[in-house]
């Protein structure tokens, strides 16, 4: 056992990935609503600098979305940025607590996700999907990024956001994290972009641990552009320190996230 779990500290292997139906069915269970359950009432979105800086203003040149995946994007606060743009939104999400009728005045569809992971749409639909800390909530990464590049229109966008590091041992319990989720190695990312023909437009380390921990009120970090690109030079500075699951002070001192624009 002990063997097994090195591969995934090491990085060679993903957790979850290669889970049986059983195994992703009671994964399935334990995140549906994990996520909810560490929402407070004073909630604020605190990702839209980052998002505009590294994902959005790739996408200055498209005036139009026909249609929109937000990929576990809850009350949809993710997409308001870019809201006058978009015609159709549908979004997948688990939770039935984090569900809003409209976003910024525009209808929401709602989806539940398959337990497989299998997305109830057809071939070539979306011009744009979204998925922003949501995969590595998930047991079988490498579908779920085929069925992306399935749903999405050739020439469409799609932004993702995920930790590369392991999130410390998730056989244990840990504060201010779900049951299951761990981070996506990048290496073994890297692969799963190849192997679905993804064009990178744009690939960015981020989440730099000293930034994410800074707090100022409005300057709160991740609305903040002036910490978003303190993070990311920082990011870039301590790039070469690509340890997926720290074991020492030290270890942790290396940006913890990527930020990909890819293109179908």
């Amino acid at each position: 056992m002990k063997d097994k779990i090195e591969k995934y500290f090491s990085g060679k292997k993903l957790y979850g990935d290669d889970f049986d139906k059983q195994q992703i069915i009671e994964w399935f269970k334990d995140e549906e609503e994990g996520y909810s359950g560490l929402i407070t009432k004073d909630h604020v979105y605190e990702f839209h600098a980052l998002n505009g800086v590294h994902g959005y203003s790739k996408l200055k040149n498209i005036k139009k979305f026909k249609r929109v995946l937000g990929f576990g994007s809850a009350m949809g606060e993710e997409l308001l940025p870019i809201i006058d743009k978009i015609d159709e939104i549908s979004i997948v999400e688990p939770s039935e607590k984090l569900k809003k009728s409209t976003i910024g005045g525009k209808k929401v569809t709602y989806q539940k996700p398959s337990i497989s992971g299998k997305l109830k749409f057809p071939d070539n639909h979306f011009d744009l999907i979204t998925c922003f800390g949501v995969l590595h909530h998930i047991a079988n990464v490498s579908f779920i990024m085929k069925e992306f590049s399935r749903v999405l229109k050739k020439g469409g966008i799609l932004l993702i956001r995920e930790p590369i590091v392991s999130m410390g041992d998730w056989r244990k319990k840990r504060k201010g994290l779900t049951k299951r989720e761990r981070g996506i190695p990048l290496n073994l990312f890297r692969k799963i972009i190849i192997n679905n023909e993804l064009e990178v437009i744009s690939e960015r380390k981020v989440f730099f641990p000293l930034i994410r921990r800074v707090r100022f009120g409005k300057w709160e970090g991740g609305n903040s552009k002036f910490f978003i690109w303190m993070d990311f030079l920082l990011s870039l500075l301590f790039s070469w320190n690509d340890r997926y699951h720290s074991t020492n002070v030290l270890h942790k001192i290396r940006p913890q996230a990527i930020y990909y624009v890819l293109k179908k």
